[in-house]
């Protein structure tokens, strides 16, 4: 690119982190802001700049990126004296990746027209390995010149980009989105009990099943997790229960049942308040083990 804008981006955890560096990679200028110094010194290290505050990184910005865990962090970093909307240059797009409420993400937009800021909302899914290899799905509320303007950045970091609506849409079609892979994680845990107990080899069984019906991209990207047992964190299951409230929630506002995800809803809150809110979303397999005699 001749003459790329100017990337400030806020939250460098384990999404964050890659995809801005994909962004340099990509030939973008890239100033970040985070809490942790060490994701600070990374992002240097990947050939960024640091800058010391959120107010210091949006000051010159054409485009602020903000990849926070939850509502409450997005509204923390978006407003007050030191916030995106107090420092960022009129004209300038704020696109939200975080996964927060559709509500949220309305009432920002509202917010930031009011300075003269333009928004775009656009979760993703595709979990650490997704953010690493630049294959991102990524679902965007909002204006289509907005998004138009946003799609060589979009193109950078994932390989499905849509825009699904206006302000609010993103998130919508998100939070549909953690229920599918909730549940899809429920079910894949359900039947690794199940063969295991069978006595079946677990690593055939599922190399089968992922070649026909039942084969998912949950179950291509978790199957090593379920076989190793291996729970680092890719997704965490702390954030997997502020999705499940968040689309619970959006359904009953619009009424919309959700049998299954209700249940599975309940699972991911319980396997956290037994502690293992800071496991990969794939750690659901704990929860069916112990409902099935098994200690964990």
């Amino acid at each position: 690119m001749s003459n790329p804008p100017k990337i400030a981006w806020i939250g460098l955890g384990i999404m964050g982190s890659p995809m801005s560096e994909n962004l340099i990679k990509a030939g973008y200028p890239v100033t970040g802001f985070t809490l942790e110094q060490p994701k600070l010194d990374r992002l240097a290290a990947a050939g960024g700049t640091v800058a010391g505050s959120v107010a210091e990184a949006v000051r010159d910005a054409d485009v602020i990126v903000t990849m926070v865990p939850a509502s409450p962090q997005v509204e923390a970093i978006a407003y007050g004296e030191d916030g995106i909307l107090e420092n960022a240059r009129r004209d300038a797009l704020l696109i939200d990746m975080s996964s927060i409420t559709p509500g949220t993400s309305v009432e920002l937009a509202r917010n930031a027209a009011e300075k003269g800021i333009r928004v775009l909302d656009a979760p993703v899914s595709g979990g650490e390995a997704g953010a690493v290899e630049a294959v991102l799905s990524i679902m965007v509320g909002g204006e289509r010149a907005d998004f138009d303007e946003a799609r060589p950045l979009f193109d950078a970091l994932g390989k499905t980009v849509v825009l699904c609506g206006p302000h609010g849409a993103g998130q919508t079609v998100k939070a549909a989105n953690q229920l599918i892979v909730a549940v899809n994680i429920q079910a894949c845990a359900e039947a690794v009990v199940f063969l295991e107990k069978s006595g079946v080899d677990l690593t055939a069984a599922l190399d089968v099943l992922n070649g026909g019906l039942a084969g998912s991209t949950v179950l291509t990207r978790k199957k090593d997790n379920f076989l190793n047992r291996d729970f680092k964190p890719g997704f965490r299951i702390d954030l997997h229960h502020k999705d499940m409230g968040i689309v619970t929630d959006a359904a009953r506002a619009v009424g919309a049942a959700l049998p299954v995800g209700a249940v599975v809803a309940q699972l991911v809150a319980s396997l956290r308040a037994q502690g293992d809110g800071g496991l990969d979303h794939s750690a659901l397999l704990r929860s069916v083990e112990r409902l099935s005699g098994d200690q964990v």
